[in-house]
């Protein structure tokens, strides 16, 4: 489709001028002698672009693009003058004028120009079809009770700048929470900068937290800005945050007290402005009476807690939350949306979901993939979830005599729907179920369980 420019300017042979070229160049082009015709027309054809003078009778150029600005935020407007000054280019720009143009005008700069302002203007309607789907991908599904005390507390919360730790069972959501709170913060144009504290080894936090200098040790061939200074101006989210060790604890405090630092083998403190956002699965108060975490730094971080529900708490949501992952994953595989059936449906409602929403995202892409018919059916959902196994699983374990092998295939059963629950995580599934995590690695070797990380 052809991009349409007004063009404005009360003498009548620029215009024509004007018009020849742009037409030559597969731009539509529409005309206006003056002010008010120019605003009548903006608001009549909405072009993608405008060319406007800056001196014309009745209103002037700069009140226009006042005016076009109000109704158009994005509309791309070009100013041109043949009395131009550095005060009054200054004063378009300010007021969001793309360029601004001398006459007499030279219509290969005219041109050219006209081709980065639409440039410009199609990178802005990308970023903002991107932005979208973003804010899409982590909106928070749910109308039950819970779910709607938890998005008023995130509503109030948000445009503050309170430092807030949320706690919730594994795959609820926490990190879903974070950057809804973050989306809705004064902030929210700034970085995002998530730290998964568990995932990161002690001797390694410090430097990916901080940074380094240049020869801090072998190997730091240059600088690298840590994640505190990667989320000046925004939010740092820190993820698990009982999974790091007391020294690392001890830094932080300082960090969140102070709002400084020092990168690992520098001298030069450097002044950060953030706003903390803390997650963690555990009740932080037992691990302070065990010793494992700092009362002052839970006290620094606690200033807003917000819990997040479990899925066995919000069962009412499970149905919205299953038709929202059919869709997901449908669009992302390039198949026709997957349906699923009531008595299906019925059988996620009644599952305790021990992994929660992650451990149903898991089981609803599987089932999209795998399931070929349209319609997804009880018969094709996995145990445990499905109480009636398939043809040939049924009773399963009672088909031996051996109590050895019926064991066995229990806990490769088990172990195996754990996993899954926790995407595959050796670490957090040895946590929930309460063995440990070398134990859990030498079941799922004996056992012939596949572990896909």
């Amino acid at each position: 489709m052809k991009k349409s420019i007004l063009v404005v300017d009360d003498e009548e042979s620029i215009r024509n001028s004007l018009r020849g070229v742009l037409k030559d160049e597969g731009y539509n082009v529409l005309l206006a002698c003056d002010g008010e015709e120019a605003i009548e027309k903006a608001e009549k054809d909405k072009p993608n672009l405008v060319l406007l003078d800056i001196w014309m009778p009745g209103i002037d150029g700069i009140e226009v693009l006042k005016k076009l600005k109000a109704m158009f935020p994005r509309l791309g407007v070009i100013m041109i003058s043949g009395h131009g000054t550095v005060e009054t280019a200054v004063t378009a720009t300010k007021l969001g004028a793309y360029d601004f143009i001398e006459k007499p005008l030279s219509l290969d700069k005219v041109v050219l120009t006209i081709e980065h302002a639409l440039n410009l203007q199609q990178l802005e309607d990308e970023n903002e079809i991107l932005r979208q789907k973003i804010h899409k991908k982590y909106e928070i599904i749910g109308n039950s009770e819970a779910i709607t005390r938890l998005t008023e507390q995130i509503t109030i919360a948000a445009p503050t700048n309170g430092w807030i730790l949320i706690g919730g069972e594994n795959g609820t959501g926490k990190e879903l929470v974070a950057r809804s709170i973050h989306r809705k913060s004064l902030r929210a144009d700034n970085p995002f900068v998530e730290v998964n504290c568990a995932a990161i080894p002690e001797e390694l936090i410090e430097s990916e937290l901080f940074g380094y200098e240049k020869g801090a040790f072998t190997g730091a061939v240059s600088q690298k800005k840590g994640k505190f200074d990667m989320a000046n101006g925004g939010t740092i989210f820190l993820d698990e945050i009982a999974d790091m060790g007391l020294k690392t604890q001890a830094k932080i405090l300082r960090i969140l007290q102070e709002q400084e630092f020092e990168r690992v083998g520098g001298t030069r403190r450097i002044h950060i402005d953030v706003r903390v956002i803390a997650a963690t699965n555990r009740d932080l108060r037992k691990e302070i009476e065990l010793g494992n975490f700092r009362e002052d730094l839970y006290y620094r971080l606690n200033v807003i807690p917000l819990e997040v529900p479990s899925l066995r708490d919000r069962k009412v949501d499970i149905p919205l939350l299953v038709l929202h992952f059919l869709k997901e994953f449908s669009a992302e595989n390039g198949l026709e949306e997957k349906e699923i059936s009531n008595e299906a449906l019925e059988m996620f409602t009644e599952y305790a979901w021990p992994g929660n929403i992650r451990e149903l995202k898991n089981v609803i892409e599987r089932l999209v993939i795998m399931t070929r018919a349209r319609v997804i059916r009880k018969e094709d959902i996995p145990v445990p979830i499905n109480r009636e196994p398939e043809t040939g699983e049924k009773n399963c374990l009672f088909d031996t005599d051996s109590l050895k092998a019926a064991r066995d295939g229990f806990e490769k059963q088990f172990i195996e729907e754990k996993l899954r629950g926790f995407g595959d995580n050796v670490s957090k599934t040895a946590q929930a179920i309460g063995i440990e995590r070398s134990h859990l690695h030498r079941k799922i070797k004996s056992l012939g369980i596949e572990v896909t990380r």
